[in-house]
């Protein structure tokens, strides 16, 4: 037991720690600007759960997985059953059917489906890296993204299907797909942008976009959230304005400064410094992902690992961008920071997987 847990990325698993840390903290802030102290509470037990998710994972070779396709089709088909009993189960919340609720717990299988499709496209690949110049190899792994991305679009939740489709993207790139392919991808996701725009998005959807091109439209209504944020960052300065202290936070004026604009909190409250530290844990643990890619022999650790970092900082970025205003608003949360059981618990698990690559 000692000699594995001895092979273990621990550089990783501070940053993991740390920037579960940076996230309580937060969470705690705001809870005491609420004197309510159950989402502190309940996130010290997800992130309890997660970090011995992530040990006991780490135990198990991951050849176990690598080698066993039925496996995988059984999870990525139980995601996909999921997603379905989500319409059927699931309480609508602000407009989004995206949770089963489970007493006082909220379940997300959305974040799950991600880690699953992760091994399944690094299979997948991993079997068909000398074949890449095969137009049907793209077309089929498509399908198997289109599926869960369609019925997450349906909720509607735009953001996870924009992380899942960058995935995709990033894993194609990763095994060789030709320009030409990629070119007509391209094309297709242009075309399917525009149809989207006409025939699919609903109209809140194109108001967050609308408002981001065009804030000064409506500076009070869908422009209100990016416009407290950007406030927030910038009353920060360079120490911060101190934990529990956060105007914007603390009297209700950023919205969600638990989830979706928990940089922003984080950002006024410990200003430049704690951004900088922040950002800096971050960056550190996708270099350590990266680094396991690098050194992997064979190619679905390799994937996998690239996989698990792309999304990752996919949504990193898209979270920063919203916060900053560079971005449209589309409900991402910060990996590892923000509130939430099922991120936080599938990152978990998801590095648990990369901990098992490493250690084996």
């Amino acid at each position: 037991m000692f000699q594995h847990l001895k092979k273990l990325d621990w550089i990783l698993i501070i940053c993991v720690f740390l920037l579960a840390g940076f996230g309580l903290l937060s969470i705690y802030s705001f809870s005491l600007g609420r004197g309510d102290f159950l989402i502190f509470e309940k996130q010290i037990i997800f992130f309890t759960v997660g970090i011995f998710l992530m040990i006991i994972i780490s135990f198990f070779d991951w050849r176990g997985i690598c080698e066993n396709s039925y496996f995988i089709l059984a999870l990525y088909s139980l995601c996909i059953l999921f997603l379905i009993g989500l319409f059927f189960f699931a309480p609508e919340i602000r407009g989004i059917k995206g949770w089963y609720k489970i007493g006082s717990i909220s379940f997300n299988p959305i974040e799950f489906t991600k880690i699953v499709l992760i091994i399944l496209l690094a299979k997948y690949f991993s079997m068909r890296h000398v074949e890449m110049y095969r137009l049907k190899h793209i077309l089929l792994s498509g399908f198997y993204i289109l599926l869960p991305a369609g019925l997450i679009f349906l909720q509607p939740d735009m953001g996870s299907v924009i992380i899942i489709s960058i995935l995709w993207i990033g894993i194609l790139l990763i095994s060789g797909i030709k320009l030409r392919h990629f070119l007509i991808l391209v094309l297709a996701g242009l075309l399917i942008s525009v149809l989207g725009w006409s025939f699919l998005l609903k109209e809140y959807q194109k108001e967050r976009v609308i408002s981001f091109l065009a804030p000064q439209i409506e500076p009070l209504g869908i422009s209100w959230s990016q416009t407290q944020s950007k406030i927030a960052i910038g009353s920060g300065g360079i120490f911060g304005q101190g934990i529990g202290k956060g105007s914007q936070a603390q009297y209700g004026f950023l919205p969600e400064p638990h989830t979706d604009f928990i940089f922003a909190a984080i950002a006024e409250e410990l200003g430049l410094v704690g951004v900088s530290v922040l950002l800096s844990l971050i960056l550190i643990m996708i270099w350590r992902i990266m680094k396991i890619a690098y050194v992997s022999g064979t190619n679905f650790p390799r994937l996998f690992a690239s996989g698990l970092a792309i999304v990752l900082f996919s949504q990193v970025f898209v979270h920063i961008g919203m916060n900053l205003g560079i971005l449209p608003v589309i409900g991402i949360s910060l990996p590892l920071v923000s509130y939430g059981g099922s991120s936080l618990i599938a990152t978990c698990v998801g590095l648990g997987i990369l901990q098992s690559i490493k250690s084996h």
